[in-house]
């Protein structure tokens, strides 16, 4: 079972001068999730190399049991740092992909032409996509064969308005994930902020928030198996 996961190279918030990038969590949760069911696990990035983590999700208060275990984890380090060039990805060589969030993929990887044809070369393949928290922003510009979006008529979700609104990044991030999914007419829904809530929609996976993570990467495998 090869999965490959795909993160942000963008590290700039918008232009409050603070860095953004990966969420720790939503990163280290579906990694190990995937590692610990003996899955072999790739990374790219747009730019390659070392993806910028977003320093909140750092911070002491954001710790979980998984990110402590990537911090003593010197391989798990090693393979971060040297992330594969998207561009260089063909999903021929994979079984499935996952994007965790983090604010950084609003910026790049929704607009990045490599991943929308990834996930419409992993769709078209009959394997599955997952994305979790601001990651299903990714799905901005996929296509169906047809030409329509892919989310229109599927059962989503993704950070809600609400927990945007809390973080206080409403008028700072390029587009609400939220109001997003919905103009695209995908079925949006959410559970209360940062619970957990995941929807799976034929080879669509999409989990809420942080705390979803690990949730959203045992959906992602349930469909594998």
């Amino acid at each position: 079972m090869k999965i490959l996961m795909v993160l942000t190279s963008h590290d700039q918030l918008g232009n409050t001068g603070e860095k953004t990038g990966f969420w720790l969590e939503e990163f280290t949760a579906p990694y190990y999730s995937f590692i610990d069911a003996g899955a072999e696990v790739t990374l790219a990035s747009p730019k390659g190399g070392q993806p910028p983590l977003d320093p909140k999700s750092d911070a002491e208060d954001a710790q979980t049991e998984t990110t402590r275990r990537f911090q003593s984890d010197e391989h798990a380090q090693h393979v971060l740092a040297q992330t594969h060039k998207l561009s260089e990805i063909s999903i021929t060589d994979y079984d499935a992909v996952f994007y965790p969030g983090g604010h950084g993929p609003l910026w790049d990887l929704a607009e990045d032409a490599h991943s929308i044809q990834l996930i419409q070369d992993s769709i078209a393949s009959g394997k599955p996509v997952a994305a979790v928290c601001h990651a299903p922003g990714i799905l901005r510009h996929v296509k169906t064969p047809n030409g329509a979006a892919l989310v229109t008529g599927k059962s989503v979700t993704g950070f809600s308005n609400s927990e945007e609104e809390a973080v206080g990044l409403t008028e700072v991030v390029p587009f609400l994930v939220e109001d997003m999914l919905k103009q695209h007419g995908a079925h949006y829904s959410k559970t209360s902020d940062w619970e957990v809530h995941v929807e799976v929609d034929g080879l669509l996976v999409t989990g809420q928030n942080p705390a979803s993570s690990a949730a959203t990467a045992e959906a992602l495998l349930k469909l594998l198996n």
